[in-house]
């Protein structure tokens, strides 16, 4: 009985993050947030490359990051070549669900980012 009660409970919950995140209600806090994560990440990554002389192997492996970095590291997807020279990241969710963002150019210039990373691994 608890248990089918339980079963309820979390299908009801499901159905209604789902309705909420199709509404699209959330497209600007996912925006926000997920703009957000990315450059936490992205300074962090960078800060890594200059104090190391490489990109880091994973995320997990940053650091002096603070509690509020590690949200924002949980929040992407990280790739690094294999010599550690260029990285690809993006962003998985922002608050809730997964926001499209565009960074211009400008915001990647000086940085190890390659999108051509995207596919492999």
């Amino acid at each position: 009985m608890v248990a089918g009660i339980v079963v309820i409970l979390g299908l009801g919950a499901f159905f209604t993050i789902r309705t909420i995140m199709e509404s699209g209600i959330t497209k600007g806090p996912d925006a926000m947030f997920g703009d957000q994560h990315l450059k936490t990440a992205v300074a962090l990554i960078e800060l890594h490359k200059v104090r190391n002389g490489r990109y880091p192997e994973a995320l997990s492996k940053l650091q002096f990051t603070g509690q509020w970095d590690m949200l924002a590291l949980q929040s992407v997807r990280y790739l690094v070549a294999d010599d550690g020279s260029s990285y690809f990241v993006e962003v998985q969710r922002g608050w809730i669900g997964k926001p499209e963002l565009t960074m211009s150019a400008e915001f990647w210039k000086g940085t190890g980012y390659n999108p051509k990373l995207a596919g492999f691994k």
